[in-house]
């Protein structure tokens, strides 16, 4: 028999039931058609680096702030200036920077005078460049790891060309690549190490793999990054495997399954650039521990990043404008305006679209 107390509970379930298709047919209309709330749950649930918090210029207007919250919670206005200057994201669970996908320095390309220009620009950084050649064009994958002024960090960078090598007098003699397509991209990993102890690790299909870590100075020696790439087929990973032979790895230092390959990078198999001498190394090493020194000081009582920062853009501004050189700047790509320029002059070039933009 009915009553009115089940007429009344039945009611009740009903009502909370229309509630909830509400209220989750609310979420899913915000998470649609607002671009941020969209991209936040991509990039929690969605992508393949699970734990990934992607902070990207244009997304909040800077806030002029003389304290940070200490709640726990990290205010990533605080982190603005540093992303739209350096063009990377950041990373709240791993405390690590990294290059965005579409990062200004993909419409840079690359040639071997940004490595010589790196020493002079305080960062010491150990390079290997793997030349091969694939399905008609020049393939560069290079990986580094270092001191990058006040972060340790490393990265793995995909490059092709199929342009004739470059003869511009007193500016460049060589071959300059653009950075890979999206077409060209390769599926990555890495995970560096510090003395045999985990320092940071990556995993996306990317052309530029990046990791760095504030206020931690390293010895280029100290570092060992092991890499994972997945190439395109076979061919491509022995036309990889035969010039990382060529340049001296041993079957100790990578190994082989299917399109799979994993290298040990320790000490570097290729020459160097010549602005590394060891009397220029120990300058800028002992440069960038003492701001790295610094940093920790200023910053110890601090629990995350943008109270670090709001520490010492407020205790140290010359400290500060260091911080803003996280990774690879815009200075390290001065040659390109110039070598742009006599690309976009000589008709044996068909230049891609990128170098329709400026930076």
């Amino acid at each position: 028999m009915l009553t009115i107390n089940s007429l009344t509970f039945g009611w009740i379930h009903l009502s909370i039931f229309i509630f909830a298709v509400i209220f989750f047919a609310a979420v899913a209309a915000a998470v649609i058609f607002s671009p941020k709330i969209y991209r936040f749950v991509t990039n929690h649930f969605l992508s393949d680096e699970k734990s990934r918090t992607t902070i990207l210029p244009g997304d909040r207007k800077p806030k002029k702030a003389s304290k940070a919250k200490f709640d726990g919670k990290i205010n990533f206005d605080a982190l603005e200036e540093i992303i739209d200057t350096a063009g990377y994201a950041y990373n709240p669970e791993k405390d690590i920077f990294f290059s965005t996908m579409e990062a200004w320095q993909r419409k840079m390309g690359y040639c071997r005078l940004y490595d010589e220009a790196a020493a002079p620009l305080g960062m010491i950084v150990d390079c290997e460049p793997i030349y091969f050649t694939y399905n008609g064009k020049r393939w560069l994958i290079e990986l580094w790891k270092g001191q990058y002024g006040m972060t340790t960090g490393c990265e793995i960078g995909i490059y092709t060309t199929a342009w004739p090598d470059l003869n511009i007098p007193d500016v460049f003699n060589g071959t300059f690549y653009r950075c890979a397509s999206d077409s060209e991209r390769l599926y990555m990993q890495f995970s560096l190490k510090k003395n045999g102890e985990k320092l940071l690790s990556r995993k996306h299909k990317h052309w530029w793999l990046t990791g760095f870590k504030l206020g931690e100075f390293s010895y280029p020696s100290e570092l060992v990054l092991d890499v994972y790439i997945t190439f395109k087929d076979r061919k491509m990973r022995n036309a990889f495997v035969t010039s990382l032979r060529e340049i001296g790895y041993t079957d100790e230092e990578y190994e082989i399954s299917g399109r799979d390959i994993a290298i040990r990078f320790d000490k570097p198999h290729t020459k160097q650039p010549y602005s590394r001498t060891p009397q220029t190394d120990e300058i800028v090493l002992k440069r960038n521990k003492m701001f790295c020194d610094q940093y920790n000081l200023i910053t110890s009582s601090y629990s995350n990043i943008a109270d670090k920062i709001i520490a010492v853009k407020e205790q140290s501004p010359e400290l500060y404008k260091e911080i803003l050189n996280i990774g690879k700047t815009l200075s390290i790509f001065d040659t390109y305006a110039k070598i742009k320029h006599y690309l976009e002059n000589n008709s044996n070039y068909n230049l891609p679209s990128s170098f329709n933009s400026e930076v």
